[in-house]
């Protein structure tokens, strides 16, 4: 668990600073050039919008089964992106580092 968390932590930290960085450099709103600039730039918008849209869902529940407020993380999944579901992520390696995951059925 210390080395997920290790993980966690590092990646979070590198990729906010870098996302500081960028957003300081070209504007909060800057990715939208980019992200309508061509065919490829929309596509992979569009999957990284799905992509934390699928983990958003999948967050409430987590977050609700352990305890966490998750409309925080939400909130930082709509503002900051990729850096908010991280900072869920070491939420809850931190309040509960021992319980293994348990697998879910699904409603058949």
């Amino acid at each position: 668990m210390k080395l997920r968390l290790f993980s966690l932590v590092t990646v979070f930290a590198v990729f906010a600073v870098y996302s500081t960085m960028v957003v300081l450099v070209h504007g909060y709103t800057g990715f939208m050039d980019l992200a309508m600039s061509g065919a490829w730039a929309t596509q992979v918008f569009i999957d990284l919008c799905i992509a934390l849209i699928l983990f958003a869902f999948w967050m409430f529940g987590d977050a609700k089964a352990r305890g966490i407020p998750a409309w925080p993380y939400l909130i930082a999944i709509l503002t900051a992106g990729s850096v908010g579901a991280l900072a869920y992520l070491i939420h809850r390696t931190l309040r509960d580092p021992n319980r293994a995951p348990t697998p879910r059925t699904a409603n058949v």
